[in-house]
């Protein structure tokens, strides 16, 4: 399979373990992330209108190999996926879709018709984030999610878009592992407030992209150095969850 996200740095953050993670479940993937930090679907749309060659391009996790446009980025391969989201602070914001992401979704298909297309659902800030997009939600974590996930599940039937449900899942470990349970003393999924941890947060996103996508259970399995009953929590919460869609 041949993936393309047209994102930011929270598609970024899904792919960074995505490849490995596939690798340890024996399924070919290819990953490219289409990376400008904080990109919204409006400069995403702006950038196709000018065939700005203003991305870098990060394949299978890895560090930004050049510059690239959109455009030329479609015409890469004969993508399988291609998967396009809003930027963090607005995911919440349905008129903040209009009219980017309909007309994204219309010219991912015109050039890539064989390809299908998802959208990545992203998580809400950790309950003490300083990201300035978090007023948006009065600073309330639950607030956020709730928008998110009611508007992303909107866009994504508008488009006629499957969802990679990350904040989904990413909400639901916070509350039901006591290990990531930040309030009681747990870790934070986040690494500053927003972004997924390096390590765990980022696995949460992996797994749950590669449980979409695949449409079979992640197994269960060591990964680099991370701690295995924590894994394994993830995971049965990844199948879980995703086998409930």
């Amino acid at each position: 399979m041949k993936l393309l996200s047209i994102g930011n740095s929270f598609s970024q953050d899904a792919q960074k373990w995505l490849h490995d993670a596939a690798v340890l479940n024996g399924f070919e993937l290819e990953t490219v992330n289409l990376y400008i930090g904080g990109c919204s679907l409006e400069t995403h749309w702006e950038n196709v209108v000018h065939d700005r060659a203003d991305y870098d391009l990060e394949r299978n996790g890895g560090e930004a190999e050049r510059k690239i446009g959109i455009s030329e980025a479609l015409q890469l391969h004969d993508w399988d996926v291609i998967t396009v989201q809003q930027v963090s602070q607005l995911s919440g914001i349905p008129a903040s879709y209009d009219p980017y992401l309909e007309n994204l979704a219309a010219y991912v298909r015109t050039h890539c018709p064989n390809a299908k297309l998802y959208f990545h659902q992203t998580w809400a800030y950790e309950t003490d984030s300083t990201h300035g997009g978090f007023a948006f939600y009065e600073n309330d974590q639950k607030k956020m999610f709730d928008r998110i996930i009611e508007t992303t599940t909107q866009m994504a039937n508008r488009i006629h878009a499957e969802l990679l449900p990350v904040g989904t899942v990413v909400q639901h470990i916070r509350e039901t592992v006591p290990e990531f349970d930040y309030a009681n003393g747990g870790e934070s999924l986040c690494r500053d407030g927003f972004h997924l941890s390096l390590d765990y947060g980022r696995y949460i996103a992996a797994v749950t992209w590669l449980r979409v996508l695949s449409g079979k259970p992640v197994k269960v399995d060591r990964f680099r150095d991370f701690n295995a009953e924590k894994t394994k929590k993830i995971v049965a919460a990844v199948n879980m969850l995703c086998a409930e869609r």
